[in-house]
């Protein structure tokens, strides 16, 4: 046997060994959104989620105004957000969040401001939370605007993702794939058919699974993803079996590279 040909039926081995661990996956597996209706299809756009302002929720409230002087009054953490130099929220797995303070809705549902004292915002959006202040703030500033954010609006993608983490959301506004997409997409072993959405709603936590390889998804309540969700991608069957072929065959690959050393080293 030449030298050639050995080193031929090493690669030939490796990559058969390759082909066995990684098992067969279907593309009908991994395809997403798939339809049994052939061509262009449509359907009506599903509802999109409003969150309103819950206990605990960390809000941002900026104000502007004609007379600059008088509204950084009303911003002091604003103020302290641009000293410290930490205006933008990150989403890195490996660099964590900034902390960037704001209002907390106390147990009462309320903020307090300066001057105007405390507002009840528990159960209202955010538009409606600023249309509030706003109005409040008449008597002291001339034609005021307010902008309201919710800092911890959360989302935590975990399982068979590239990037699995805890993503915060600045707009408040965020689909499940575009969640995904955030992680660095499903990985070729999770289970696109089998996606967990857990939620904290009406004081229960709720498990739900999501088919995301068909369309029925752009219809589903958990779409549109509310703060704290939990997304989990579950392994497949070739994930599982992969593994267990890894544990099985890794002595006679050892074994096989050596003799396939041991060969080559002769010539």
């Amino acid at each position: 046997m030449t030298l050639r040909e050995v080193r031929a039926k090493a690669g030939y081995l490796f990559i058969g060994l390759c082909i066995y661990l990684t098992g067969c996956i279907s593309s009908k597996e991994l395809a997403l959104y798939q339809s049994d209706r052939p061509g262009k299809d449509t359907m009506a756009l599903a509802p999109r989620f409003i969150p309103t302002i819950r206990v605990g929720d960390v809000l941002s409230v900026q104000v502007s105004s004609l007379s600059p002087e008088a509204t950084t009054f009303f911003n002091p953490y604003a103020l302290m957000t641009t000293m410290s130099g930490n205006t933008t929220m990150q989403n890195s797995p490996t660099t964590p969040m900034p902390y960037i303070p704001g209002y907390m809705v106390s147990e009462e549902g309320q903020i307090e401001l300066p001057l105007i004292g405390p507002q009840v915002v528990q159960g209202l959006t955010n538009t409606q939370a600023a249309t509030l202040i706003r109005t409040k703030l008449l008597d002291f500033l001339k034609e005021p605007t307010v902008n309201v954010r919710n800092l911890n609006f959360q989302i935590s993608v975990s399982g068979e993702v590239a990037r699995p983490s805890l993503f915060s959301i600045p707009n408040g506004q965020i689909s499940l794939p575009a969640a995904l997409g955030l992680a660095g997409d499903i990985t070729i072993y999770g289970r696109r058919t089998n996606v967990l959405v857990i939620r904290e709603e009406n004081g229960q936590r709720t498990f739900n699974r999501i088919d995301l390889t068909k369309r029925d998804v752009f219809n589903s309540p958990y779409y549109y993803l509310h703060p704290n969700d939990v997304v989990y991608v579950e392994p497949g069957n070739a994930r599982v079996a992969s593994a267990d072929r890894t544990y099985q065959l890794l002595p006679i690959i050892i074994s096989a590279l050596s003799f396939v050393a041991i060969i080559v080293s002769r010539f």
